[in-house]
């Protein structure tokens, strides 16, 4: 069966699933047991694995990583207060508790950095870079997603070129969340993140093209950090100031 899906159709794909799973923030805050609010959070399981997949890809076909580096970093920032004016999150991180501090981004940015640390020869023996690695991978904790975001994809890319071990790899680490989730956060949550195996059967379908829409490239950037503020707007019209996560 030939594959007909690009980065451009994929990418489209991961906004659209996000922008259901953050409606579903919205309209169902504090994450109800409720069939349609849990229905709609596992279309949104689609988003952080195709993401973790194209940081992948992104490292490995870039031209200048440190501009690459650069760009996910003033993302990461940009989205930060996106993240937490969203879901009524201070933005001072820490000061509403551990999980949930910021967005998602940090650890995409993280995940550059720690794969371009293993990958770069730098004047530093491996014990240090090993400790500089570890506490990067720790400082992704606080975010959404948590360290796990960093280590999908550094499963991920050591696996890249074969679907199933990156699966697999990505799997491991999900479900070491879904289980820390699953007794330390909430039951339903951690169950539904294993949901991102569906996931699967679109990658399969990636054919290794770009697209021809040369905008692809910065939807993502642009639109996540845009459509938060979006949410954060009409949180505050429906509900007051109050947060939308549990």
């Amino acid at each position: 069966m030939k594959q007909k899906l690009n980065a451009n159709h994929l990418k489209m794909i991961a906004i659209i699933a996000m922008t259901i799973d953050h409606i579903a923030d919205l309209i169902y805050p504090g994450f109800p047991v409720n069939s349609v609010c849990i229905f709609l959070h596992i279309i949104g399981r689609l988003t952080a694995p195709i993401m973790w997949f194209f940081i992948c890809e992104g490292y490995y076909y870039t031209r200048n990583i440190k501009k690459y580096i650069l760009r996910l970093f003033l993302f990461a920032v940009i989205s930060h207060f996106a993240y937490c004016f969203a879901f009524g999150i201070n933005m001072i991180p820490f000061r509403s508790g551990i999980f949930n501090q910021t967005s998602v981004m940090y650890p995409l940015f993280i995940s550059v950095l720690v794969l371009w640390l293993q990958d770069a020869e730098l004047h530093m023996n491996d014990f240090i870079k090993n400790i500089i690695i570890f506490i990067l991978i720790w400082s992704a904790f606080p975010a959404d997603w948590s360290c796990i975001a960093v280590l999908a994809v550094m499963g991920m890319y050591k696996n890249r070129g074969n679907l199933k071990k990156q699966m697999l790899s990505m799997m491991l680490w999900v479900t070491l969340y879904a289980v820390i989730s699953f007794f330390f956060v909430n039951k339903v949550y951690g169950i539904l993140q294993l949901f991102v195996i569906l996931v699967y059967p679109l990658l399969k379908q990636y054919n290794g093209e770009r697209g021809t829409a040369k905008w692809g490239k910065w939807l993502f950037y642009i639109y996540y950090p845009a459509h938060l503020v979006i949410i954060g707007i009409l949180r505050i019209v429906l509900y007051g100031d109050v947060p939308l996560l549990f």
